[in-house]
C-alpha cells in the first residue's frame, strides 16, 4: 500500500487545480460551440473558473493555518504565496477580457488560446509557492511552454511565428542555464530545498565564500530568471517578441511573467542565500544589472515609434526600478517590490488594453502617429491612456508614485542611496516617452482621413475600467496593501 507523509497536502495547489480544470473544460465546452457567433463563450468559462480559484485563494488565506508546509516539503503554503496568487489570478482575469473581442476581430479565435493562457497562470502559480529548486523548474517551464505557443499564436502572420520562434530559443537557452544551477547548487549543497540550502549557507559562515561552485550555481540561477524579467543584459528578446506577439499576450507577458519571475527570485535571495557573505555577492551585482536596466529600458524608449515596442522598453526599466527593492532587502524592500509588482499589473495592463480598445475591424493602433488627435476621437480611451502614463511616470497621486516612493524611501534607509538617485534620474527620463503619447493625444490634430473610433464597450472597455480604478484606487490603499504585503513578508520562508 502506497503511503505519504504527513505533510503531503495539496492545499498549496488547489487555486492552480482549478485553473487547470478550468482548462480542460475550456476545450471541451468548444465542442459543443459549433455557431460561430458564440464561440468566444469560451472566454466567459475561463473567467467563471478563474472567480472560482479567487474565491478558494482568498478562502485559504482566511482559514488555513499559515505557513504550511506541503507536498513533502516541496511546496509552502505562506502569505507570500497567497498574495502572488492573488496577483496572477487578476492579471490572467484582465487577459482574458482584453483577449475576448481581439481574437475575433483577428481572426485566431480558437478556444485553446484560453487553455494555453490558464496552464500559462497555474505554472506561475506554482513558482510562488515552490520550497525546492527543481519544483521551481516544473512551473518555469510550465508557464514558459504555453507562452511560446500564445507568442506564435496569430500565425499565419510572420511577425508573429517570429516572435515565438525566438522567445522559444532564447528561452529554452535560458532555462539551461537555471537547470545547470539547480545541478550545480546540488553538487555544493547535497539538497534543492531552498529552506536545506539557506542552512547550509548559514552553518558554513564566512567560509562559504571558498565554495566556488555554489557561487556559480547561485550566478547561473540568478540569468534564468533574469531572462524572464527582461533585465539587462538579458532583454534583447523583449522589443521584438512584444511587438510580434498578440497584444493580449503581450499584456498578459509582460506583467504575470514578471510577477511570477520576481517572486521566484525573491524566495531563492532571502530563503536560499540569506547569509552576509552570499548577500553581499548578489546584491552588488543586483545593483549594477538594475542601473543598466534603467538606463538601457529608458533610454531605447525614447527613440520608438511603435507603442507595443515603446511599452516594451518601458517593461525593461519597471523591472529596474523593482530590482531596486529587491537590492534594499529586507522586510521593508521586499514589500515594496511585492507593491509595486501589483501596481506595474495594473498601470501596464491598462495602457495594453487601450491599445486594444482602440482596434477596428483588425487594424491594430500600434503606430505612435495613428494617437495624434485621440482626444477628441476617443476622449475616455485617451483620458485612460494618460493616467496611465503619468501613473508609469511617477506622477502622484496614482499607484505608480506611491510604488517608487516606497521602492527609493526603502533603498536610501538601507544604505542604497545612490541607487534610489539613479532611478529617480530614471524615472526622469522616462517622462519623455510616457508624456510624448499624452502630448501625441491631445495636442496634435487628427489625420484628415483618421477614421472615428468612438469609446470602448464590451469586455475591453471593463478592462480598461477595471485597470483604471486599480491604478487609481491602489494609491489610496497603500497602507493596507502595504501591510498586506508585509504580512506576506513575514510568512515567507
Amino acid at each position: 500500500m502506497v503511503t505519504f507523509p504527513s505533510d503531503f497536502i495539496l492545499t498549496p495547489l488547489v487555486p492552480a487545480l482549478i485553473l487547470l480544470t478550468t482548462a480542460a473544460f475550456v476545450i471541451l465546452a468548444d465542442l459543443f460551440l459549433f455557431d460561430e457567433t458564440t464561440r468566444h463563450a469560451t472566454a466567459w468559462v475561463a473567467l467563471i473558473g478563474l472567480g472560482i480559484a479567487l474565491g478558494a485563494t482568498l478562502y485559504i488565506w482566511a482559514t488555513a493555518a499559515l505557513p504550511m508546509v506541503a507536498l513533502g516539503g516541496l511546496a509552502i503554503l505562506d502569505s507570500f504565496g497567497l498574495f502572488l496568487m492573488l496577483t496572477i489570478i487578476l492579471i490572467t482575469a484582465v487577459a482574458v477580457l482584453l483577449s475576448a473581442e481581439y481574437l475575433v476581430e483577428q481572426r485566431i479565435e480558437h478556444a485553446e488560446f484560453y487553455a494555453l493562457l490558464l496552464l500559462a497562470a497555474s505554472g506561475m502559480m506554482l513558482m510562488g509557492i515552490s520550497a525546492e529548486l527543481m519544483t521551481l523548474w516544473v512551473g518555469l517551464e510550465t508557464f514558459s511552454i504555453a507562452l511560446y505557443v500564445l507568442a506564435a499564436y496569430a500565425r499565419p502572420k510572420m511577425e508573429s511565428e517570429e516572435a515565438g520562434l525566438k522567445y522559444f530559443f532564447l528561452g529554452a537557452f535560458a532555462a539551461g542555464f537555471f537547470l545547470y544551477g539547480i545541478a550545480m547548487t546540488y553538487g555544493a549543497t547535497g539538497t534543492t530545498r531552498l529552506v536545506e540550502i539557506g542552512r547550509y549557507v548559514q552553518a558554513a559562515g564566512p567560509a562559504i565564500t571558498a565554495n566556488n561552485l555554489l557561487f556559480v550555481a547561485m550566478g547561473l540561477i540568478l540569468v534564468g530568471l533574469l531572462f524572464k524579467i527582461a533585465a539587462v543584459p538579458f532583454h534583447q528578446w523583449t522589443p521584438d517578441v512584444y511587438e510580434g506577439s498578440p497584444t493580449a499576450v503581450t499584456a498578459f507577458m509582460a506583467t504575470a511573467t514578471k510577477a511570477a519571475a520576481f517572486a521566484a527570485l525573491l524566495r531563492i535571495l532571502f530563503v536560499a542565500f540569506p547569509a552576509p557573505a552570499t548577500a553581499s555577492a548578489w546584491s552588488i551585482m543586483l545593483a549594477i544589472i538594475a542601473v543598466l536596466t534603467m538606463i538601457v529600458g529608458n533610454v531605447a524608449a525614447l527613440g520608438q515609434r511603435n507603442i507595443k515596442r515603446m511599452l516594451a522598453y518601458s517593461s525593461i526599466a519597471q523591472a529596474g526600478y523593482i530590482l531596486i527593492a529587491v537590492v534594499a532587502g529586507g522586510r521593508a524592500g521586499i514589500t515594496a517590490a511585492l507593491f509595486y509588482l501589483l501596481a506595474y499589473a495594473f498601470m501596464t495592463l491598462g495602457a495594453f488594453a487601450v491599445v486594444i480598445a482602440l482596434n477596428r475591424g483588425g487594424a491594430e493602433f500600434v503606430d505612435l502617429d495613428s494617437y495624434n488627435g485621440l482626444a477628441g476621437r476617443a476622449p475616455w480611451l485617451a483620458f485612460c491612456m494618460a493616467v496611465f502614463m503619468f501613473a508609469l511616470t511617477g506622477f502622484p497621486p496614482f499607484a505608480g508614485f506611491i510604488g517608487k516612493w516606497y521602492i527609493f524611501g526603502t533603498a536610501v534607509a538601507s544604505g542604497w542611496g545612490w541607487l534610489a538617485a539613479v532611478g529617480a534620474l530614471a524615472s526622469v527620463v522616462s517622462a519623455g516617452y510616457y508624456l510624448y503619447v499624452v502630448v501625441v493625444m491631445y495636442m496634435r490634430p487628427a489625420a484628415a482621413d483618421a477614421p472615428p473610433i468612438g469609446d470602448a464597450r464590451g469586455p475591453a472597455g471593463w478592462a480598461v475600467g477595471l485597470t483604471l480604478a486599480g491604478t487609481v484606487l491602489l494609491a489610496f490603499v497603500a497602507g493596507p496593501m502595504f501591510n498586506a504585503a508585509q504580512t506576506a513578508i513575514l510568512a515567507m520562508r
